[in-house]
């Protein structure tokens, strides 16, 4: 069950203590797109979220680590102006590690942060990074992700079962 829990739990990308990620020597922040910075069926981001990522630009390396096609990113690299990894096949390791590579930043100079336990938490886990969870931005969700929310349902009753997770209790 462990691979399942997130570092930090958080309501949204707008309450993550990004100070306390910079002091731990986090130079790199991995944003899913997809009711993560962004409504599912949004096509643009908001002035709010937009703010956001040019104040974090400032002091990180920021990049959408999504599952998502191109076609979908390739929108918002420009509103963001940011980099992006498409199709990343989450939960896989693999688009991950390259990354890692390429940019050469070590796992403990890296945060991944996502709305998914089966994806963004277990992917960042797998390899050792940082993995902050936030609460979907909507209850919209894509067919293969309704999937893994009733999945997820059964991983958070287990994990509270063991004192290991609560949903809806944020922490750091």
């Amino acid at each position: 069950m462990e691979k399942y829990i997130p570092d930090m739990y958080k309501l949204n990308i707008f309450n993550i203590n990004y100070e306390l990620l910079k002091e731990k020597g986090i130079k790199c922040l991995l944003f899913d797109l997809d009711n993560t910075i962004i409504p599912l069926c949004s096509i643009d981001p908001s002035d709010e979220a937009k703010e956001l990522i040019n104040k974090l630009k400032k002091d990180f390396t920021v990049i959408v680590f999504s599952n998502s096609p191109r076609i979908r990113l390739e929108k918002f690299k420009t509103y963001l102006d940011i980099d992006y990894i498409s199709s990343a096949h989450k939960p896989n390791t693999k688009k991950l590690i390259k990354l890692l590579s390429d940019l050469k930043y070590s796992e403990s100079e890296v945060a991944m942060i996502g709305d998914q336990m089966l994806t963004d938490v277990l992917v960042g886990n797998r390899i050792g990074i940082t993995t902050v969870l936030v609460t979907p931005f909507s209850k919209f969700e894509a067919p293969g992700t309704k999937i893994n929310r009733i999945r997820e349902h059964f991983i958070m009753k287990k994990c509270s079962d063991h004192n290991l997770f609560f949903k809806g209790r944020y922490y750091e």
